[in-house]
């Protein structure tokens, strides 16, 4: 007969395989999701529910790696790049307020005949109407980086996610008298794949990058060797560029920069293109 100690040890070494067994059915449950159409796939074929976007550079003039696949992402209407051999540039710049930079980056493109994207958010907007009369003047996308900037990825309503990006139409046409192309930017790269389909759902197209650097700090600007060393080794065919409005380096750069591609046999395509 089991002494009580025993008995106690048994009942509690039975509970412990109870649980263990119950904790790996929830487990095996999660590798199933269901795709947009509702369709079982196994959650390795499909995105995070959450994520911050982020990429690895593994090879010089080579993509790098996303932490979502091109297919992953073209089901949501959702892009990182172009994949392609041939040697295009997607030039992208985010917009969250402005120092004084925009007008030198505008001067470098037109000199370059070179279209890009600029990603606004709401005070952008209204503060510089001018700018952004010029920029559509000179054929460039305006696109939505929402009026706020918040973390898309905690907004749980599809509601609420539109308001973000309502708002930012409804200023775009006041100043434009035209409609906004629908082209949609995560706010610091933070997503969902609930919000993606937000988006789809609206009639946006979602745009990440892959390429940038650390181009966003005002008083911590990087030098023009730091960028160079960044943005003419990572380059590579179908990159969508990633820079800042803000930075005072990116606007002393730009020309340089774009004949320097130029040099490497890049050419510029608008991000309506991919």
């Amino acid at each position: 007969m089991l002494s009580i100690h025993q008995f106690i040890r048994y009942i509690g070494i039975l509970l412990l395989f109870i649980c263990c067994f119950f904790a790996g059915r929830f487990v095996a449950s999660r590798q199933i999701s269901s795709d947009s159409a509702g369709s079982p796939v196994s959650s390795t074929s499909i995105l995070p529910t959450t994520e911050n976007w982020g990429l690895s550079f593994q090879e010089e003039g080579q993509p790098p790696i996303a932490n979502a696949t091109f297919d992953e992402l073209e089901k949501y209407n959702a892009y990182y790049a172009k994949d392609t051999d041939e040697k295009v540039i997607y030039l992208t710049f985010d917009c969250g307020y402005e120092n004084g930079n925009t007008a030198a980056i505008l001067d470098a493109l037109k000199k370059h005949n070179t279209p890009a994207a600029f990603f606004v958010v709401g005070n952008f907007l209204s503060d510089n109407p001018d700018l952004i009369r010029r920029m559509v003047e000179e054929g460039h996308i305006v696109g939505n980086h929402t009026f706020h900037h918040p973390d898309m990825s905690q907004i749980s309503t599809k509601e609420a996610f539109a308001q973000e990006l309502k708002d930012v139409e409804d200023l775009y046409q006041e100043i434009t008298g035209k409609t906004m192309n629908k082209f949609y930017r995560p706010p610091q790269g933070k997503y969902s794949t609930e919000n993606l389909q937000m988006a789809k759902d609206l009639g946006y197209r979602t745009f990440f990058w892959s390429l940038a650097y650390v181009d966003w700090y005002e008083d911590k600007q990087p030098t023009k060797e730091e960028a160079f060393d960044k943005l003419l080794t990572r380059i590579h065919p179908g990159a969508i560029v990633l820079l800042h409005s803000t930075s005072s380096t990116n606007a002393q750069i730009l020309d340089e920069l774009l004949s320097k591609w130029e040099e490497m046999g890049y050419t510029f395509e608008s991000l309506d293109e991919i």
